[in-house]
């Protein structure tokens, strides 16, 4: 903000500034060449007599000046208008501006007419100061004082929030990952318990059927025939 008030200070004083010289060099009455000086409406009418009847420098002069008197206009101008069809604004503005100056010339100051030819001069040298430093500097200014504040501030909000998101993510990726059905705490998974199961309970039924089979003592029962005795034979008759 600070910026943008010191710059637009320093243009309105060089605008006045400019004012007044130009002022005292368009509108200074000139009472020798009263009877010389005559309107001219038609575009290059008096740039033709510049070349035929001056001499060159008197030519450069008279056709420099003129152009000179305009480069102020593209160097300041615009800082003033929006930033959207600067040059058509910058050059309408200087149009009007030396438009107004030349028919204040041709009506109320001795000496000095309305000259058509003149405003080209100037407008040509608006537009020279414009693209030559103009353009440059009045961009700069303008981007720099019409950025917004969010801008500059969401980047930095950013660039906060994008390591938390990263430090949610990897306790996850990490216990995700198992080893040979293991995780890396150690921890047996589910799959390695269910394929222990059917083992273990195996073991369990033959060992159920040997304790049956013989007693307490681990021999076999005494209720129970062995294959090969005499009992068993006796056994076999009677069932014959």
């Amino acid at each position: 903000m600070l910026l943008r008030v010191t710059v637009l200070t320093l243009v309105l004083l060089g605008l006045v500034a400019f004012s007044i010289l130009l002022a005292k060099v368009t509108l200074t009455p000139s009472p020798a060449s009263e009877d010389i000086v005559t309107s001219n409406l038609r575009p290059g009418r008096s740039l033709r007599q510049y070349a035929e009847d001056y001499t060159f420098l008197a030519a450069c002069k008279q056709a420099g000046g003129n152009v000179l008197l305009g480069v102020p206009f593209g160097l300041l101008l615009p800082f003033l208008v929006p930033r959207r069809l600067r040059m058509i604004s910058m050059t309408l503005l200087t149009v009007a501006a030396m438009v107004l100056v030349e028919l204040v010339q041709g009506a109320l100051i001795t000496g000095r007419a309305f000259d058509i030819d003149d405003v080209i001069l100037n407008t040509s040298g608006a537009l020279l100061g414009y693209f030559l430093l103009g353009r440059r500097i009045s961009h700069s200014y303008h981007v720099y004082a019409h950025t917004p504040r969010a801008e500059a501030v969401e980047p930095k909000a950013a660039e906060r929030t994008t390591p938390s998101r990263t430090k949610a993510k990897t306790p996850t990726k990490a216990g995700a990952k198992t080893k040979t059905g293991t995780t890396k705490t150690g921890t047996p998974t589910r799959g390695t318990t269910k394929a222990k199961e059917p083992v273990e309970t195996g073991a369990r039924t033959r060992s159920t059927r040997l304790t049956k089979a013989r007693g307490s003592s681990g021999r076999p029962t005494a209720g129970a025939a062995q294959p090969g005795s005499g009992r068993a034979l006796l056994d076999r008759l009677r069932r014959r």
